[in-house]
């Protein structure tokens, strides 16, 4: 794999130990970009994660990681202060990723989704019991049979419990605003290389409301604004930003949303080429987007979706 980094050229990722931040990290310290990464997870995710970590280590790349609340100033102030020292006099950072994960997936109002008939009528046809042909068509599902999703049992949500004002602040700040004291205290120190490159990940939850996705949805068009500004007014620095919309992949953050088996589903059915974004596709971007060619692309929304967001139609 050639090396397309220079020594001393650093990656700094948040959220960087599953989903498209690992993935991520594995693109670049294939190219040899040493890597920073910051991720919260419990001792149990932590002993899981630990082999992930050896790999990336097995390109010969440099690694630090530190298991801390990124969206606490006291820990990104810490993080960065040893990014500082670990860094030195001349080595920067090219990349800054932000792929943060952790949002409040509760509705706003109480679920008032009608039932189903489709399941009830085709199982009367049939001759088989409704529930019988619902669970079978939920194993279906959980085995990736995208079609049998308007037969399976409906998504299930959370009731007595709806988001407030505090969910979508808490949530707009870790999914979204967050990126800004990141991008400011890594410029006050010095840190970016003189051509650096800060990354966002949206969804089309940013212009389509889901069930149970209002709060990241605010959080995902408030770091689109944040990015825009980004690139206007650190764009003199050398510093360029653009998002990242990802087509519906199957993350943990995905797993997360209540009734992601029929998102998955409906998305299979919709991208032109028939199966989910991966986090690898989304990886590979972030590569491209670290070249020096890509040095003129800044303050854009670039969707990595294999076509699924013009895709009208189900086949």
């Amino acid at each position: 794999m050639a090396r397309n980094f220079p020594d001393g050229t650093w990656a700094l990722i948040l959220g960087g130990s599953s989903g498209f931040g690992l993935a991520t990290a594995q693109k670049l310290a294939e190219h040899g970009m040493n890597l920073l990464i910051v991720h919260r997870d419990r001792r149990a995710a932590v002993r899981a994660v630990e082999p992930e970590f050896e790999k990336l280590r097995g390109f010969g790349i440099e690694l630090h990681t530190w298991n801390v609340d990124a969206i606490s100033p006291a820990k990104r102030e810490l993080v960065l202060d040893e990014v500082k020292s670990l860094l030195g006099d001349e080595q920067r950072i090219k990349v800054l990723l932000h792929s943060i994960a952790f949002g409040n997936l509760k509705l706003i109002a109480p679920d008032a989704a009608g039932e189903r008939s489709a399941g009830r009528a085709l199982a009367a046809r049939l001759g088989v019991d409704a529930e019988t042909l619902a669970s079978a068509a939920d194993e279906l599902l959980d085995a990736g049979e995208a079609g049998v999703h308007p037969v399976a049992h409906a998504a299930v949500y959370p009731s007595g419990s709806y988001l407030d004002e505090d969910d979508f602040a808490r949530t707009i700040l870790s999914m979204g605003t967050s990126l800004l004291g990141w991008t400011q205290e890594t410029f006050e120190r010095g840190l970016f290389a003189e051509d650096s490159r800060i990354l966002g990940l949206t969804s089309e939850g940013n212009q389509v409301a889901w069930k149970g996705y209002a709060a990241v949805a605010a959080a995902k068009v408030s770091l689109e604004a944040l990015c825009r500004s980004i690139a206007a007014e650190f764009g003199p620095y050398g510093i360029r930003c653009n998002v990242i919309q990802a087509g519906v992949s199957d993350t943990p953050a995905l797993r997360a949303i209540p009734g992601s088996e029929h998102l998955k589903a409906q998305a299979r059915l919709r991208n032109p080429g028939g199966r989910l974004t991966v986090p690898r596709d989304v990886a590979n971007v972030v590569y491209l987007l670290s070249l020096e060619e890509a040095a003129w692309i800044n303050g854009d929304v670039i969707r990595v979706d294999g076509g699924e967001h013009i895709s009208g139609v189900t086949p």
